[in-house]
């Protein structure tokens, strides 16, 4: 089996080769080629802590077979200077069925969750959108802004923080790493403004965007709220919006951003959710007028993430990298 650290998660597995395998398994997803359930995710009501695990198996020529990540959400990890999601992904040989490798789940989490929002935007934004607004600013903040300039032309990125020592320390790091000027404003609000691109990456319970606050025309990745009960757009602004997913079954089931807007009359309960998947596929043709606010909600899936896993070990073969450990009896 095949050890990764998160350094060789990411050599192995470059922004555009994650735009490609991820936009391949969301269209075998939608087409029905996966098996996934939805994924079980348990507490254990000492702490703020959750466990969840995700199996899958996904069909088809390349990057298929069995797999499953298994992530732990550990809020106090902020405030250690850690990572606040820390998992691994393993995939199994599909002719052997032996374990053929175990990596960095966060690295793989923060790499297929961009890549399905670039996926998205490149499915819904308008062809010119390059003002964008990122909510949040940690590491799915930081591989969002990555993802995106790959596939739109960003013009202007302001960032929102809660803090904002780590606000600042995106801005040097985007300048560094990235290559992207970012401005730090005091609100979300500020963000927002005439923003047609918006990623949101923050873990919270109390919604930051509002409707009044987003453009016309502006598509929003929403990616921070991931299990029921969180929210980073209110009910009014998703109700303002034509709602995508990645899963239809995962978001009616556990996102709380979807199920708001109905509870509180909003919109109907049978209001559709188109996968972006079906867009990729030519089901559904996605935007429909330059004034259309599109909404693409993630939950992340572990299609994403056992496809990416195979995608990995197939390229770190290639480069001769990770550590080869025997797991044979």
């Amino acid at each position: 089996m095949l050890l990764l650290n998160g350094d060789q998660v990411r050599q192995a597995l470059p922004v555009a080769e994650a735009h490609r395998v991820v936009a391949e398994v969301m269209r075998r997803y939608s087409a029905g080629d996966v098996v996934q359930p939805v994924r079980t995710v348990l507490g254990s009501g000492r702490d703020a802590s959750l466990f969840a695990a995700m199996p899958c198996h996904v069909g088809g020529e390349s990057d298929a077979g069995y797999g499953m990540k298994a992530v732990l959400h550990a809020p106090g990890n902020a405030a250690r200077g850690l990572p606040t999601h820390v998992g691994m992904v393993v995939v199994f040989d599909p002719e052997t069925a032996q374990p053929l490798a175990l990596m960095d789940g966060a690295a793989v989490t923060a790499l297929r969750t961009a890549a399905a929002s670039a996926v998205a935007t490149g499915a819904l934004a308008a062809p010119d959108a390059g003002d964008l607004a990122l909510i949040g600013a940690g590491a799915q903040a930081r591989s969002h802004l990555l993802a995106l300039r790959d596939v739109r032309p960003l013009r202007r990125v302001r960032l929102w923080n809660r803090g904002r020592a780590r606000a600042d320390a995106f801005v040097a790091w985007a300048r560094a790493e990235a290559g992207v000027d970012v401005e730090p404003v005091a609100t979300p609000a500020q963000a927002l403004r005439d923003a047609d691109l918006v990623c949101t990456t923050v873990d919270t319970v109390e919604p930051v965007v509002h409707a009044e606050d987003l453009a016309a025309g502006v598509h929003v990745n929403a990616v921070g709220s991931s299990v029921p009960g969180k929210r980073e757009l209110d009910a009014g602004a998703v109700a303002s919006c034509s709602v995508f997913v990645d899963s239809r079954e995962g978001a009616l089931r556990e996102s709380s951003e979807i199920a708001a807007p109905v509870e509180e009359g909003l919109v109907p309960a049978d209001r559709p959710l188109t996968e972006i998947g079906e867009v990729l596929l030519g089901k559904h043709p996605g935007r429909c007028g330059p004034a259309e606010r599109t909404l693409y909600k993630s939950l992340g899936m572990a299609a994403q993430d056992v496809a990416s896993g195979f995608a990995v070990v197939r390229a770190a073969r290639r480069l001769g990298i990770g550590t080869e450990a025997d797991f044979t009896c």
